[in-house]
C-alpha cells in the first residue's frame, strides 16, 4: 500500500503519532513548528547556569567539610547531594517530556540531532549537572537561526569547553604559557574541523588544527560561564585554511569571525547536508538529496530553517519508510506518544521511576542516557542498533510499558492508529489473535514496522 504523506511526515519526521494530535498536511506545517518559541522548553523549563552551578559549589563545600569535621556534616552533604541528583533527574525527565508531550515533532528531533552531532559528554558530577543548560542554551534556542549561531554557542558554552579540556590549553608563548610552562590542547581545534564543520577526511591538515588550536587559547570556564582570558591567548597571528586571524593582541572576535568563515565553508556545507539527509532519511541517502541540501546551505549562507526546507522538499525524502532504525530514546519517546501517556506518567517521574522507564531500558538497548561513546556522538547505522541484547530490550520494554499505559486500548485499533497503512498484514492478525490486551500492544511497538522508521 502506498504510504502517505502524514504517515511519512508523523514517523519520519516525527517521534509518530500521538491521540489527538492533528496530522501534518504539508511541508510548511513542519517548518512552522520552528517559528515562535520553544513551547515545549517553556512549558518544561529547566534552571539557569548560576543555579546550576551553585548547587554544584555547596556540593563541593559539604565535600571538604566532612573531610575537615567528619560524620557532624554528612547531613549536609547528604541535603546537597539529593539537590544534585533531582537536578540531573530534572533534566533527564524534561528531556523525555518535552518529546513526548510536544505537538511539535520536527522541531523535537531537530533538537535531538544537533545535541548528538555537537556531542557533549559528561565526566563527572559537575559537567552533568551543567548538561542540561548546554542543551537549553546552546542548542535548542538555535535550531532555527543560523549554522553559525549553533556552532558558535555550542562551541563557547561551559560544557563543550570542559569536555574537551579547552580550559587547559595555554598559548605556549602567552603570559600564562610562558610562567606556568603549560602548552596546548588540540581537543577542540580538531573536533570543531573534523566532527562539527569540515568532516574527517576534508581538506585541513594538522598544521590548520594547531594553528586553530592557538587560536582557541583563552577560552576557559570561570564562575559566570565561559570567559576569554587574553594571559592565557597565543599572541600572533594564525593562519587556518587559508585565512589569517588574530594579531600581537588577541581577543575573542578572532575567535568568533573564524566560527562564522568555517560555518560557511563548502566542505562544510556538504557535510551537514550528509548528516542531516542520513539522520532524518536513509543510511545511505541519496546522492542527489545531499547536493539538494548543500546547495541550500551554500545559498543561504547556512540558514538552517532554508536547508531543512530544502530536505523536506526533495522527492527524495519522501520514499517509503522502512530506511532507518530507531535509536532507543526514540523508540521509547514513539512508544510513550502511541501509548498516549498523559502528562502525569512522564513529567514528574522521581529518580528510582527514571531508572527504571529510562535508565536501565536504554542501558540495555544500548544508549546510555548522555554516555555517548566518544565526541562524534551516536551511530546512525541499522547494525548498530539491531543486537540481540538491544531487541530483546526493546521486547521487554514494550511489555513494560503496555502493561502499566495500555488501560483498556484495543490492540486492533491500536495497530491501525499507530502505524496506519506502514502495518503489514502479518502484523495485523498476530495482534488480532493475541489473548491479554498488553501483550497485543507489546507486539505492535516490538514489531519491525514500529522500530523502523
Amino acid at each position: 500500500m502506498t504510504q502517505t504523506f502524514e504517515t511519512v511526515a508523523a514517523i519520519r519526521f516525527g517521534y509518530g503519532f500521538r491521540a489527538g494530535e492533528p496530522d501534518i498536511r504539508d511541508a510548511g506545517q513542519l517548518l512552522a513548528q520552528l517559528q515562535g518559541p520553544d513551547r515545549a522548553m517553556l512549558r518544561f523549563p529547566t534552571p539557569g547556569f548560576m543555579e546550576r552551578l551553585d548547587i554544584l559549589k555547596q556540593y563541593r563545600i559539604q565535600v571538604n567539610r566532612v573531610k575537615e569535621l567528619g560524620d557532624i556534616a554528612k547531613d549536609d552533604l547528604k541535603v546537597t547531594k539529593r539537590a544534585r541528583r533531582v537536578l540531573v533527574s530534572e533534566d533527564i525527565n524534561k528531556r523525555f517530556a518535552r518529546a513526548i508531550l510536544s505537538p511539535n515533532g520536527f522541531r523535537e528531533r531537530l533538537a535531538t540531532f544537533w545535541a548528538d552531532h555537537f556531542t557533549v559528554v559528561p565526566k563527572g558530577q559537575g559537567q552533568i549537572i551543567a548538561y542540561g543548560d548546554f542543551m537549553d542554551r546552546a542548542i535548542r534556542p538555535n535550531i532555527s537561526g543560523s549554522f553559525g549561531d549553533i556552532l558558535t554557542a555550542s562551541t563557547l558554552h561551559p560544557s563543550m569547553i570542559t569536555f574537551l579540556d579547552q580550559g587547559r590549553s595555554v598559548g605556549p608563548n602567552s603570559k600564562a604559557g610562558l610562567n606556568r610552562d603549560r602548552g596546548l590542547n588540540e581537543n577542540l581545534a580538531r573536533e570543531v574541523l573534523e566532527l562539527h564543520t569540515m568532516g574527517v577526511g576534508a581538506s585541513y591538515v594538522q598544521k590548520d588544527v594547531r594553528q586553530l588550536a592557538e587560536l582557541l587559547t583563552g577560552l576557559a570556564n570561570t564562575d559566570h560561564g565561559t570567559e576569554f582570558k587574553q594571559n592565557m591567548a597565543e599572541p600572533g597571528v594564525e593562519v587556518i585554511l587559508g585565512r589569517s586571524y588574530g594579531g600581537e593582541n588577541a581577543v575573542i572576535g578572532d575567535i568568533l569571525a573564524f566560527l562564522q568563515d568555517i560555518a560557511i565553508h563548502p566542505e562544510t556545507a556538504r557535510h551537514i547536508a550528509r548528516k542531516l539527509a542520513v539522520h532524518f532519511v536513509a543510511d545511505n541517502p541519496d546522492p542527489a538529496l545531499i547536493t539538494h541540501i548543500e546547495q541550500a546551505f551554500l545559498r543561504s549562507g547556512g540558514d538552517l530553517p532554508t536547508v531543512y526546507a530544502a530536505m523536506l522538499e526533495h522527492p527524495a525524502a519522501w520514499v517509503d519508510l522502512g530506511q532507518k532504525v530507531k535509536q532507543p530514546f526514540g523508540f521509547i519517546v514513539s512508544g510513550l506518544r502511541a501509548l498516549n501517556v498523559p502528562a502525569s506518567g512522564v513529567a514528574d517521574l522521581g529518580p528510582r521511576e527514571l531508572k527504571q522507564m529510562y535508565g536501565l531500558p536504554m542501558v540495555t538497548m544500548g544508549q546510555s542516557i548522555l554516555k555517548a561513546p566518544g565526541p562524534n556522538g551516536w551511530p546512525e547505522e541499522a547494525e548498530a542498533w539491531i543486537t540481540p541484547q538491544g531487541l530483546a530490550a526493546r521486547v521487554q520494554w514494550a511489555l513494560v510499558a503496555s502493561t502499566a499505559f495500555g488501560g483498556e486500548t484495543d490492540p486492533r485499533d491500536f495497530v491501525d492508529t499507530t502505524l496506519r497503512e506502514v502495518a503489514g498484514e502479518t502484523l495485523k492478525f498476530a495482534v488480532s489473535g493475541s489473548e491479554k490486551k498488553a501483550e497485543g500492544l507489546a507486539l505492535v511497538l516490538s514489531s519491525p514496522e514500529f522500530n523502523r522508521r
